[in-house]
């Protein structure tokens, strides 16, 4: 397939990412197809091992699902086109969370949305220098998705909820610190790395080249972070931002005043229901509620023409502010969804 290479290499199945000019953008297709090698690797006695990586791309292993065949259908009143979609790639996500395979994943550069769906659900996921890790859904109206909900409930003590609505870009260090990555390997060393991978099959081979991780800027604020973002609520949370006037505080709020408002109210309500039900079934299921809904009753289609078709930056979205978002409306986005529900 053109945009991905999908092959056997040596005792390891290889997936790797190849559309560097879209810095290798996730489309409906490679999801497919990942899913296809999936189940055909599972029971293989050939595969002791999976590798994952994007290196056609200079600047990233993924960064994000490829949405303008999704915008387009949306605004000529097709949701069915974007709800397909999401019910496939959420399939895959929860297929790559249980393989029963060690799956090594190398996240270079830009790991965002779509790209922590394939890259951030491995066994083995390895960062080097210019590694950054974001889940950054609320900036264009939808929520952390493809088990990204889970990946944030089980972050240190309150660091989701920040992560989430936020969307900070981590680096290696504040990856590894939040759950999205395990080792740090410097980028001079992956090739042959990967190449002992495949010849040996022996998944202890990336500790014994891994180095100590990096510094995590985020550690150093984790006590300010839990009791800033410690809310049972948006609303919650907000309070305890505004009185605030530490450094952090004012970052945050920055960070915060261009995102949709309804979905960083229903971010925080998923990672809290994430952190209960701690299953990647359970947070694929959730967030699929809110997706599916996303285009006609959220912010979804809007986020999109601003940030990516239009690129004004200006999105208009249904509320003029986070405080205005309604516990109600946020209940309404997450109700379950009876026989269209997301099974995988």
């Amino acid at each position: 397939m053109q945009h991905i290479n999908c092959r056997r290499e040596g005792r390891a199945g290889r997936i790797t990412l190849a559309r560097p000019k879209a810095l290798n953008a996730l489309t409906w297709d490679m999801c497919l197809e990942i899913e296809r090698a999936l189940a055909e690797w599972a029971d293989d006695p050939g595969v002791a091992l999976l590798i994952i990586d994007g290196l056609p791309c200079e600047k990233a292993f993924c960064a994000g699902g490829d949405l303008s065949e999704m915008y387009a259908t949306g605004k000529a009143g097709d949701y069915d086109y974007g709800r397909r979609f999401w019910r496939d790639e959420y399939r895959m996500n929860a297929a790559l969370f249980n393989f029963p395979k060690p799956v090594v994943t190398f996240l270079h550069g830009f790991t965002m949305g779509g790209g922590v769906g394939v890259g951030c659900h491995g066994s083995h996921r390895v960062v080097c220098e210019d590694s950054r890790i974001a889940m950054p859904e609320t900036k264009v109206g939808l929520v952390p998705d493809v088990g990204g909900s889970l990946l944030l409930a089980r972050a240190p003590g309150r660091l989701g909820e920040y992560l989430g609505i936020t969307a900070t870009r981590m680096g290696p260090g504040d990856a590894i610190h939040a759950g999205f990555a395990d080792y740090f390997v410097a980028r001079d060393a992956w090739a042959a790395l990967i190449d002992t991978l495949a010849r040996t099959g022996d998944w202890e081979a990336v500790e014994r080249v891994a180095h100590a991780a990096p510094e995590a800027p985020l550690a150093a604020i984790k006590a300010e972070i839990n009791g800033l973002f410690g809310g049972e609520s948006l609303r919650d949370i907000l309070n305890l931002l505004k009185v605030s006037t530490t450094d952090t505080a004012r970052n945050a709020r920055k960070a915060m005043s261009g995102n949709s408002p309804i979905s960083m109210a229903c971010t925080v309500e998923l990672i809290h229901r994430s952190r209960a039900r701690n299953t990647i079934e359970g947070a694929l299921e959730m967030e699929y509620r809110f997706t599916s809904r996303s285009m006609e009753h959220g912010d979804f289609l809007e986020g999109i023409r601003a940030l990516i078709i239009d690129k004004d930056n200006a999105p208009a979205w249904r509320h003029p502010g986070p405080e205005a978002v309604a516990a109600h409306e946020v209940s309404a986005m997450l109700l379950p969804l009876g026989a269209d529900a997301l099974t995988v």
